[in-house]
């Protein structure tokens, strides 16, 4: 009987996602602007050049782990936008909104600036009511390269894809905030 329980699970969450030919799109909420500043003298560019992620990531179905080896990418639970814009797009509002006196942008800014590359390996739900976001950073700052691992889980409070997707929207911004406090600690 053991055996067959992953394989009832996911029938059951393909039914649970494929009753009815509703859709449901998702989008991150990205933070509100506080006040943007200009790098002035001393003050510090930064262009996060890409977030990118695996192709099980990259179609537009949420994906959810079903055990520690089984994946489901939804039907009708949908990004509503490439996920890899969404996270590029609020990382930079994140990290904007954490930097005071840098100027953070998803285009190059010159020959002064530092280049921020974030390459997500982990970006679902999963079975026991955790979500997962994990990867790791590249920073080129004035020629110097620090790289950083990062993986968090975050308990969902309530059952459901909305309140999945806002936790990981959560678990993206404490990351963001990682980043940034590692960032006001350069030279």
């Amino acid at each position: 009987m053991k055996k067959w329980l992953p394989v009832m699970m996911a029938c059951l969450l393909s039914a649970c996602s494929s009753s009815g030919e509703n859709k449901t799109y998702y989008q991150l909420p990205v933070p509100q602007a506080g006040v943007q500043s200009t790098a002035g003298q001393g003050g510090h560019l930064l262009w996060v050049e890409q977030v990118s992620i695996p192709d099980y990531l990259a179609g537009n179905g949420v994906v959810y782990q079903t055990s520690d080896v089984q994946y489901v990418i939804a039907n009708n639970n949908l990004w509503a936008s490439p996920l890899d814009q969404q996270l590029r797009t609020t990382l930079v509002a994140n990290l904007s909104n954490q930097l005071p006196g840098w100027v953070v942008a998803s285009q190059p800014l010159g020959s002064d600036q530092d280049t921020l590359n974030v390459s997500v390996n982990g970006f679902h739900g999963r079975y026991d009511g955790t979500v997962v976001v994990s990867g790791e950073w590249l920073l080129n700052h004035q020629g110097q390269l620090i790289k950083r691992p990062f993986h968090i889980e975050l308990k969902q409070q309530q059952d459901g894809y909305d309140a999945m997707v806002k936790v990981l929207a959560q678990a993206w911004s404490q990351e963001a905030a990682s980043i940034a406090q590692s960032l006001n600690r350069l030279p």
